[in-house]
């Protein structure tokens, strides 16, 4: 009998865990493939390029036995092309896909849908990676994963490089099959987005405004986030009971915003700054919140970016606009030399209700670098702060509440660990001591500050050898190439150098005098031009161009030491950006040169696409007539612009005729931190325009010092300042001699300006 039984549960094991392994190599037998899968089954999709496909799964596996689909060798199975992959069946397994050299169109890259009636439950997406995967136009919005159903899971994935509009992982809430979901977004690597220069720039959202009064349940866990700068949100919580534990965030420009909704956790996170300029922590907005167990280190955001900011919210405010921050709980948290965290953010006509009924206690403020600790905008009251610890050497008065004594500094590979032993510290409240318990992993710590030991090890572990896919390392991006050199004696050899650019960068000598063109040359790649300071006369030989030069998404363009008379150049550009809108980002510099007698516009920055930077310096600028830097082609409201940073410094303009500069980013958006301009160390002499001279609408942080006005404007506007949201202006150690008038607005700082 004992033997019997031994065989008959022998054969029982057997048909539970055996299943057939099945290998495809294209879309068709991948489709057959789906359609008759069984629990258990293994399906290998062959190594090579699967191009423009859309991969549907929608078949049913079980808890014990999910139909996985893998790759034969994981990163071997390249996903290109107009792709997508689509899950709506349950308990599904997706392994070792790369995602690369395509698009995925309005759609997402990845789809926990197929259709309405098609969502995935309990399925796994994992060890898979999407890189640069982007719509070829900047505007073109979608997600790259977006999670629809119940208790699906993305783990130890990769994602880098998002450039065109769009969250990058979305959580929808549409209807209750999507919500408390228990989704978990665990253990993945996410890298380098670059400032989108408009919003939707976030790496996770979780829930829209519409839905979010609903619980998500949603588990955003172990994650790395590195240079995540696409906007002022990381990580943006829009739903209820969500938790975001354990991440390491490095060098990223933005917080974890906890946007709408309430009840939400952050936890044993660490905000690694390490000094880079808008790196934030956690903003806190609604009802319940708590932040818990978290170390700020060098974190350096201000404003919307502090390392903690507690906001302001909206009288009887409706759940989509700012809700008051009520009964929320700041404990046990450590900061390292960070910018000071701020009170009542955002506080103005609108947002005047200040936060209440807040537990602010436990935390440790270690500074030897600021002034102060916290900047407070409107009544802090109602917070009740108690056991915060701060270093001695800080010199502001602060609230009851908070003390200082002195602070142990331990040393970590990675970072510096705040420490204090003062005894003098209260008992936490029994009801919040058991509320604890079933909101946290951790504990609330007798002592101030983070004493949870796993977080600490986690800033030494964490890293891409333990977040991503186990396969994928990212590529050096320092790669060196060699720089091509080409001399171009006319038209025609430019032309036809420019046409043959391949990866490496191109130097192009410009060695004769006059250049012919009759077609408009496109800048593709990393271009250098330079005369070595003799004049050059380029000349138009057709009346339809409408620029010269153009440079196309993500590339490079340099002018050098380059004297050009360009009076015979018939285009409405000079130079413009990528007219198609591209999604990959530009940058564009010009050092010593000359340009005089253009008729038109010299730069022209289009609707749609944006530069990482653009620096203009020693140069001089001669009787030009048009607009000499135009970025005021952003006209839809919506907080867009076309350039992150702009340096202009060390010039001379002389009696050009049109504006300087004009800069639009229009529209009410608080999520961006540009564009930023640096105007220093210009002469301008007799330059004139019917409007201002200097005309900024928008720009998030403007510099203007150390410049010479003169003879500029005399009876009109030589700088003008407008802004529908918070800026930060300065101008400073000016020259200002009969010239027109500045218009200044509550964001400017003027000091020490010499006006004649």
């Amino acid at each position: 009998m004992i033997r019997l039984l031994f065989v008959q549960c022998c054969l029982l094991l057997s048909m539970v865990t055996m299943g057939n392994t099945i290998t495809v190599k294209n879309i068709t037998e991948l489709k057959k493939a789906n359609a008759t899968a069984k629990p258990g089954d293994i399906i290998i999709l062959q190594n090579g390029e699967w191009k423009e496909v859309e991969i549907e799964l929608s078949c049913t596996g079980t808890k014990e036995q999910p139909i996985t689909f893998k790759a034969q060798n994981a990163g071997k199975v390249l996903i290109t092309g107009h792709s997508q992959l689509k899950l709506g069946g349950n308990f599904i397994v997706v392994d070792g896909f790369y995602f690369v050299n395509g698009y995925a169109g309005n759609d997402a890259v990845i789809d926990f849908k197929i259709n309405k009636k098609q969502l995935a439950g309990n399925c796994r997406v994992t060890n898979t990676v999407i890189n640069d995967f982007n719509n070829p136009e900047r505007m073109d919005e979608n997600y790259w994963v977006a999670f629809s159903g119940k208790n699906n899971r993305i783990d130890h994935c990769s994602f880098l490089n998002k450039k065109n509009m769009g969250v990058l992982m979305a959580v929808i809430l549409e209807d209750e099959r999507s919500r408390e979901n228990f989704h978990s977004i665990d253990h993945n690597y996410f890298g380098i987005r670059l400032p989108l220069a408009s919003n939707s720039g976030e790496i996770i959202r979780v829930g829209v405004s519409q839905h979010c009064e609903f619980n998500s349940n949603t588990q955003i866990t172990d994650n790395f986030f590195e240079h995540c700068d696409g906007e002022t949100e990381i990580v943006s919580i829009k739903s209820c009971s969500n938790v975001v534990r354990n991440n390491l965030f490095k060098e990223c420009q933005g917080s974890v915003v906890l946007r709408h909704g309430n009840y939400n956790t952050v936890e044993s996170n660490v905000f690694l700054g390490n000094d880079k300029a808008g790196t934030g922590g956690v903003r806190i907005i609604n009802k319940g919140q708590w932040v818990v167990n978290n170390l700020f280190y060098k974190c350096r955001g201000v404003g919307f970016r502090a390392p903690l900011s507690l906001m302001n919210g909206v009288p009887n405010s409706p759940a989509f606009r700012y809700v008051a921050v009520t009964e929320a709980v700041i404990m046990n948290n450590s900061f390292f030399n960070c910018t000071p965290f701020s009170l009542c953010e955002g506080s103005d006509t609108e947002r005047t209700v200040a936060p209440a009924h807040v537990v602010f206690a436990k935390n440790i403020f270690y500074n030897n670098r600021d002034k102060i600790i916290y900047n407070s905008y409107d009544d802090i009251s109602k917070i009740a702060f108690s056991d915060n610890i701060v270093s001695k050497s800080v010199p502001q008065t602060m609230a009851a509440g908070f003390m200082k004594f002195p602070i142990q500094v331990i040393k970590s590979a990675t970072a510096e660990i705040p420490k204090t032993t003062s005894a003098q510290v209260k008992k936490i409240n029994d009801s919040l001591v058991e509320l604890s318990k079933t909101k946290l992993a951790g504990h609330l710590a007798i002592t101030s500050g983070l004493s949870d030991e796993r977080v600490i090890k986690n800033i030494e572990t964490s890293s891409k050898k333990n977040s991503g896919a186990r396969w994928f390392e990212q590529q050096d991006m320092k790669i060196m190439l060699y720089a091509v050199e080409v001399n171009c004696k006319d038209g025609k050899t430019l032309i036809e150098t420019l046409n043959a650019v391949n990866s490496n960068p191109v130097r192009i000598h410009l060695t004769g005098n006059n250049y012919a063109l009759d077609q408009p040359i496109n800048i593709a790649g990393n271009i250098s031009i330079t005369s070595d300071k003799q004049l050059v006369k380029f000349v138009t030989t057709s009346d339809t161009i409408t620029y010269l030069f153009q440079v196309t998404g993500g590339s490079k363009f340099l002018i050098t030491d380059c004297k050009l008379n360009l009076s015979q150049v018939h285009a409405t550009y000079f130079i413009t950006a990528d007219l198609n809108g591209s999604s990959n980002h530009s940058n564009f510099s010009v050092t010593g040169s000359v340009f005089s007698n253009l008729n038109g516009i010299l730069f022209n920055a289009t609707k749609s696409t944006v530069f990482d930077s653009i620096i203009i310096k020693n140069n001089a600028f001669n009787s030009n007539k048009g607009i000499l830097f135009n970025f005021s082609n952003e006209t839809d409201k919506k907080g867009y612009y076309n350039v992150e940073q702009l340096k202009i410094s060390n010039n001379t303009f002389s009696g050009n005729n049109g504006q300087l500069l004009t800069m639009l980013r229009s529209g009410n958006d608080e999520s961006t931190m540009g564009p930023l301009l640096w105007f220093k160390n210009n002469v301008v002499d007799n330059c004139n325009s019917r409007q201002p001279l200097i005309q900024l609408y928008g720009t998030q942080i403007s510099s203007i010092e150390k410049n010479r006005f003169m003879s500029c404007n005399i009876d009109g506007t030589l700088i003008q300042y407008e802004d529908a949201v918070r800026a930060v202006h300065s101008i400073n150690n000016n020259l200002i001699t009969k010239s027109g008038t500045v218009e200044k607005n509550k964001y400017v700082t003027d000091k020490s300006n010499n006006i004649k």
